[in-house]
């Protein structure tokens, strides 16, 4: 009765339209690419702070838990998906606008349905000088959905939450808070100066389910004079090791200020193709004489480093200078892309025609161009096509066009432990992990990034056929095993899926008894998100 009750005024308050119950609307907030979908009660869509403040205190007033998200494209960590069945989705996609954009101190307030594609139109169509930070995550992913996990991009501005200023929350009692300085009337600093004054309380509202975040500020890059991209990969696995550390200094002493990724070959192969079911006779994982064929074809060794440099033309030849200085001792080849080098190479590539030559170099070419434009804040779907690496039917017709993995029934499952920026850490959690994917029988997908001056993080993949039932149950195991392993050796995930947020306490924490502690206070009916990064609720997968 109480849920009726709730719908009739929630429909009254936002219009039969963006008040949704139907089996299909249900179905597809459901899709998941993970193995632990769930089943929400109703789905509700504001379109301003306003409405969410009402909106929340209906289901204060109906004792229904509310799970708040941005656009629901948290692709490998649970999707659109609430923690536990028969929550409410408040889907604050529709809120969309960008509420200020300033040229001049290079930053914009967002709401949480503003997607990458529209932050990057805005900025081209506005001409204003800035780049936004891009994730390869697509075109129609949020910013706000993103930035409150933590994530992390490309460019020098990748470690994205260092980038906010200033934060506007609902609380669950439908109370509006402004983070920062925006609780000071006319405020002229809110936006240049994140941490305001008295405790710093933006934090909480990360990783978290204390407040609905409706509008940040977020601190963009002014556009640069020049702009190179760089590959380097080596041949043999352990020769990433000394890559690594040789690359750490020029990370720490700000060399390098954009956030590098390192992936192994398998990595990188599935961001052109998918499985070859037929070549390897449906084995798993995907045979080393095969794998070692396919590497060869597409000219990549056991590892692959991309990165960006960003200046003016002086500022970019130190850093490539010093970036070939510090490599010449390692085994790593470096290559740099520039716009000049592609028109070149894509002039060639038009001289070869349709030979098999001429087909890889427009191939690369083609990435060329997209590793450019991420690097400058434009978003580009390609780079999701491993989510399908083990998808029956293989990349959509239109990819990489409106991706969406979990609509296209994809399986995947990310566990992301971060360790110290050290090859000898990288080659310790690569051989903790490389038994569990060959014991299960999966391919490993890895990739580790600097995030900071000092840590790597690692995404490390469960690509799985989520029509084969015996599949997907080892795709379960699998996750798990690998999640115990990288807890137990001290690489703890920066962000983690659904099915593992009730394993995050460890048992007599004072940290999560404090949480619990914040939470009561600011919740204490517990109506937003239960069971999301809380030791409390949720289930194992």
């Amino acid at each position: 009765m109480a849920a009726l009750d709730a719908l009739q005024a929630w429909r009254a308050l936002l219009g039969e339209q963006r008040v949704l119950n139907d089996p299909a609307t249900l179905h597809a907030y459901a899709a998941s690419t993970s193995s632990c979908s769930t089943r929400p009660l109703a789905v509700i869509r504001p379109h301003s702070t306003a409405e969410v403040q009402q909106a929340v205190r209906i289901a204060a007033e109906h004792s229904l838990p509310l799970y708040p998200l941005s656009t629901g494209r948290n692709w490998g960590y649970g999707d659109a998906c609430a923690p536990t069945d028969g929550q409410v989705i408040m889907d604050l996609g529709g809120m969309n606008r960008i509420r200020e954009a300033d040229g001049e101190l290079a930053y914009v307030v967002i709401e949480p349905g503003v997607t990458q594609r529209q932050l990057s139109d805005f900025l081209r169509d506005q001409q204003l000088p800035l780049w936004m930070d891009s994730t390869g995550a697509g075109p129609d992913t949020s910013l706000m959905g993103n930035i409150l996990e933590r994530g992390f991009g490309h460019s020098p501005y990748g470690n994205r939450f260092q980038n906010v200023a200033g934060m506007e929350v609902v609380l669950a009692n439908g109370e509006l808070l402004q983070t920062g300085f925006g609780h000071f009337p006319g405020a002229a600093n809110q936006r240049v100066f994140p941490y305001g004054i008295g405790p710093y309380i933006d934090g909480i509202f990360t990783q978290s389910n204390m407040g609905i975040v409706t509008a940040a500020g977020l601190w963009l890059m002014p556009k640069t004079a020049a702009l190179s991209h760089f590959l380097c990969s080596v041949a043999e696995h352990a020769a990433i090791a000394p890559v690594i550390d040789a690359l750490r200094p020029l990370r720490l002493d700000g060399t390098l200020r954009s956030i590098l990724h390192i992936g192994n070959d398998l990595r990188v192969l599935s961001g052109g193709t998918v499985y070859p079911r037929e070549r390897a006779g449906g084995a798993l994982p995907l045979p080393d004489a095969l794998r070692r064929e396919m590497r060869a074809a597409a000219g990549i060794g056991a590892w692959t480093v991309s990165g960006a440099l960003y200046g003016n033309a002086a500022q970019i030849a130190a850093a490539r200078s010093a970036l070939r200085k510090a490599l010449a001792p390692t085994a790593a080849k470096v290559r740099f892309i520039d716009e000049r080098k592609l028109d070149i190479a894509d002039r060639i590539a038009g001289l070869l025609g349709g030979s098999a030559a001429g087909r890889r170099l427009k191939a690369n070419v083609q990435l060329g161009r997209s590793l450019l434009d991420m690097n400058r804040g434009i978003p580009n779907g390609r780079f999701l096509a491993g989510a399908y690496w083990r998808r029956r039917a293989g990349l959509p017709p239109d990819f990489p066009e409106h991706a969406n993995p979990a609509r296209d029934n994809c399986g995947m499952l990310w566990v992301s432990p971060i360790l110290p920026m050290r090859g000898a850490d990288l080659l310790r959690l690569h051989a903790l992990a490389e038994p569990i994917f060959h014991e299960h029988g999966f391919d490993l997908f890895v990739t580790f990034s600097m995030i900071n001056e000092r840590a790597l993080g690692g995404v490390l993949t469960v690509a799985y056929d989520k029509e084969d039932e015996a599949e997907t149950q080892r795709a379960r195991h699998c996750y798990r095993a690998l999640f115990d392993a990288v807890m137990q050796a001290g690489y703890i995930p920066y962000r983690v899926g659904l099915q593992s947020m009730p394993d995050l306490d460890n048992g007599d924490d004072s940290y999560w008894r404090v949480v619990g502690r914040i939470k009561g206070a600011l919740d204490p009916q517990g109506l937003l998100a239960p069971g999301r990064y809380s030791a409390r609720g949720g289930g194992r997968g």
